[in-house]
């Protein structure tokens, strides 16, 4: 009975001593917990019985191609009950353990060589496996090799990378190498990219689920209307509007001093250091006065909006795209100053541009009492109404209004919702839309209430975040 109740125990645990964990991110969904508590009897049971749901989503038969990735250190959850357990045969079970023995027996026949040939070994050389511990090598490579479905592919492909304070995607160093899948997408790009008029909705389409961190940079430059499709007219490009942008710095940037824009740039000054604290390269001074002197020149360039709290995240996707462009390791940590002024200059511009042309179409976000989000927030709220009537009637009853949440989801485009590694990926899909920014947003967020619709019906006690507009007014009368 006791023996039972220890094998329904570690049955019944979700998170086993040394199992590997879901990966979450961008590339990688989370398991559905109806999926997890059942995962090993359905992995079973795969070869044995044919799927009869032909329907099935496109996770579940993710879930079900990486099932082997379990496999490590599952023994405790087999059936020994099952008819494959049954049908051994004892004969064979008798020569396997007398097989056993007369190894063992065998290795033990001539202990003090095995010792002297360890000792005479010099100190500056590598210890030689004992005799014994390449038996235990060779049986575990016979196993793998009877057993190369399973226990070959038992390890996971990506190593598990923390949300927060990552931003490389999977291509970035220290990622194993790329798959044959992925190669083939990598080469799709390059010939796109590289041809005399790049098709820019066959781009689109290819960028939609997502675009390789090497190609990343240009594709994202041709996407965003920054470059132009002929390759032949590129070079010109960048360099007319690299010094443009330069030509504003020398013409604008002094009179951040004077009265009539101080108010704009101490606003700006006090935000920088705000946008991603967790990530090291974002609190370097040197990238600090980069920002703020993007900041500064589109704000100043565009009067009817001027700078609002939130437009500084806009920066931080591209500013690490271009980045990439010239560092391969990981660049959370990276020190900026080991790049040349000329690649700092580079990244600086073409950040500036990308995030102006991204402005462009959300501008009434920023402009006097925001109509843009205004009218965002309204969408949303039909939109959920129509899809999911159930979530829409549960905040009318516990008198949610839209507003008090889908506001920032609005203003930051879900940058404080999701880390910077996941909106360069989501990014991609938005600037493969012809709006992105405007009107694809606004399904995604739907798509947030949808895919927690039980955690929200669940939920009656819900805390009620202030408007910025009520928290600027709470500060001023603090003060």
């Amino acid at each position: 009975m006791a023996a039972e109740n220890s094998k329904q125990f570690w049955k019944r645990s979700a998170k086993l001593p040394g199992s590997i964990q879901p990966v979450y991110g961008a590339q990688h969904p989370p398991l559905d917990p109806r999926l997890t508590k059942n995962f090993i009897k359905e992995r079973s049971k795969v070869n044995a019985v044919p799927l009869k749901n032909k329907k099935a989503s496109s996770f579940h038969e993710f879930a079900r191609n990486t099932s082997d990735a379990w496999d490590i250190g599952d023994d405790e959850e087999e059936d020994f009950s099952s008819p494959s357990f049954q049908t051994l045969n004892s004969k064979v079970a008798l020569a396997t353990a007398a097989q056993v023995l007369e190894n063992h027996s065998k290795l033990r026949v001539k202990p003090e060589r095995s010792q002297s040939t360890t000792s005479d070994v010099p100190a500056s050389y590598k210890v030689i496996k004992s005799s014994s511990d390449a038996q235990l090598s060779r049986n575990s490579s016979d196993t793998c090799l009877r057993n190369p479905l399973h226990k070959q592919q038992s390890l996971p492909l990506r190593p598990i990378i923390p949300l927060v304070a990552r931003i490389s995607d999977q291509n970035a160093s220290g990622a194993p190498p790329m798959t044959v899948r992925e190669k083939t997408r990598l080469e799709k790009f390059r010939q796109l990219l590289s041809s005399h008029n790049t098709d820019l909705d066959e781009l689109r389409k290819c960028s939609w689920p997502g675009v390789p961190r090497e190609v990343r940079p240009v594709t994202w430059r041709l996407l965003s209307g920054y470059l132009p499709a002929n390759t032949e007219r590129r070079k010109l490009t960048l360099q007319r509007k690299r010094e443009e942008y330069f030509g504003f710095i020398e013409q604008y940037y002094d009179s951040r001093n004077e009265e009539h824009h101080q108010d704009t740039y101490r606003q700006i000054h006090i935000d920088i250091p705000r946008t991603n604290p967790l990530i090291p390269l974002f609190q370097q001074p040197l990238v600090q006065e980069i920002f703020e002197r993007i900041l500064f020149i589109w704000a100043i360039r565009h009067p009817a909006s001027g700078y609002v709290q939130g437009i500084n995240d806009l920066v931080t996707p591209f500013f690490v795209v271009f980045l990439s462009e010239y560092v391969e390791e990981d660049v959370e940590n990276f020190d900026v100053t080991n790049l040349s002024q000329d690649m700092l200059r580079s990244i600086e511009a073409d950040s500036f541009w990308c995030m102006s042309k991204l402005l462009d179409g959300i501008q009434d976000n920023y402009t006097f009492a925001q109509p843009g989000i205004q009218k965002k927030v309204k969408a949303l709220e039909e939109l959920v109404s129509r899809i999911d009537e159930q979530v829409h009637n549960h905040f009318r009853r516990y008198e949610v209004e839209y507003l008090q949440f889908a506001f920032r989801w609005m203003n930051n485009l879900l940058m404080r919702e999701l880390p910077l590694r996941c909106t360069i990926r989501l990014w991609d899909t938005y600037q493969s839309e012809p709006e992105g920014f405007s009107h694809f947003h606004l399904y995604v967020c739907a798509a947030f209430l949808i895919k927690w619709r039980k955690e929200i019906l669940d939920e009656e006690d819900f805390q009620r975040t202030p408007s910025p507009r009520e928290q600027r007014s709470h500060r001023k009368k603090v003060v």
